[in-house]
């Protein structure tokens, strides 16, 4: 089979582009020929025999917007020309505006459109107006690519709901959840000085991108002011917020630990003792998984796509993100257990071994063949 992906970046380090560096190494397992149209390709794919790298460059445009004009404008340029050359094109959203025949959707970006969050957030800054620009457009773009495709590809349930929402009709969808790495991400200890972090108390970690207000980290520190024997870690970048303030005019600088953006989250994750992460909305949620995988009990949102596979053994999920009392609650239940605690964060690790990334590769892989053959 002569397959073609279609994406920015096929790399370890970044979501979407592990998924393709993950499919792109399956496919090469059995046997099949790869062509990359991307920005950024991992240095072994570049290199093997049976990988074609056909490189759109976009570096020098000055706003996310622009860069993905030109990457779709290139990359559909330079496939419909060779577009009878594939047996499959797997395409991510609306990344191209040639048409692909698998095109797996990480993000909806009607639903955000939609999203009470979203228009919470919506001001006069010329950020804001950028920002519902850029949805809108993305929103607009979805739709044509979506339909048409073969094949849809949701990372969750809840982006498969979202899918049905906006006109893609069920039986075109399938679902396929991100994976792990279970060897980056597993159970273990680590020196907390190494981070400058308190030993002997319970630590929770937060770990996303703050800046963005969805991620939710406001109602996490409202929540933490009620467990008072609990310390929380901030692993994100929160550069231009309010948190620090909200965090002093709540009198918890002594129990909040900004560590801004970290490339060594596995390691962070083996010294403190779970994850929250109530996203307001969140597709699917590596972090969560890798959680998981780490052996940390997870308490998240049901607005979070990776809900789906945490069960009351190994972690809590909340009906509202918002809801800072239910919120407190959990990590009340959580920081007073510590035998509780550890049984979860087992059985959380034996639901994530069932999710790895060569796992979700195959399931890709698999799909693409029986396409091929129809």
């Amino acid at each position: 089979m002569k397959l073609c992906i279609v994406t920015p970046k096929v790399a370890i380090g970044d979501g979407q582009g592990r998924v393709n560096y993950e499919v792109a190494w399956e496919a090469i397992r059995r046997g099949h020929h790869v062509t990359l149209l991307a920005s950024s390709v991992d240095l072994a794919l570049q290199q093997h025999s049976q990988v074609d790298w056909i490189s759109i460059p976009v570096k020098g445009y000055p706003l996310q917007l622009v860069r993905e004009i030109a990457f779709s404008t290139q990359s559909a340029w330079w496939l419909n020309k060779h577009q009878k050359e594939f047996d499959l094109i797997k395409l991510n959203g609306a990344i191209t505006s040639a048409r692909g025949d698998v095109n797996a959707v990480h993000f909806v970006h009607s639903s955000w459109l939609r999203s009470p969050v979203n228009r919470s957030e919506q001001h006069s800054s010329l950020r804001s107006i950028y920002n519902w620009f850029y949805t809108t457009l993305n929103a607009d773009w979805e739709k044509k690519a979506f339909s048409q495709a073969k094949v849809i590809v949701a990372v969750s349930k809840q982006v498969e709901r979202e899918l049905v929402e906006i006109g893609v009709p069920p039986e075109c969808i399938r679902v396929i959840l991100n994976g792990v790495d279970l060897q980056e991400f597993s159970p273990g200890e680590a020196k907390r000085q190494t981070w400058g972090l308190p030993e002997g108390v319970t630590l929770a970690l937060f770990a996303g991108n703050a800046q963005t207000p969805r991620k939710n980290l406001d109602t996490v520190i409202r929540a933490l002011a009620q467990v008072p024997e609990l310390q929380l870690v901030v692993a994100g970048t929160t550069t231009g917020t309010t948190y620090p303030q909200l965090v002093a005019s709540l009198d918890l600088s002594k129990r909040v630990h900004f560590l801004e953006h970290r490339s060594d989250v596995p390691e962070l994750m083996k010294a403190v003792d779970l994850l929250v992460f109530p996203s307001r909305y969140e597709p699917f949620g590596l972090v969560v998984i890798e959680a998981m995988a780490a052996g940390l009990p997870v308490i998240t949102a049901a607005t979070t796509g990776a809900a789906e596979i945490i069960t009351p053994e190994c972690g809590i999920v909340l009906s509202e993100p918002d809801d800072i009392q239910a919120l407190a609650r959990a990590l009340s239940l959580l920081t007073s257990h510590q035998g509780q605690r550890h049984q979860m964060g087992q059985a959380a690790r034996t639901i994530a071994q069932q999710y790895s990334w060569t796992s979700m590769a195959q399931t890709y892989v698999d799909l693409f063949e029986e396409l091929s053959k129809l």
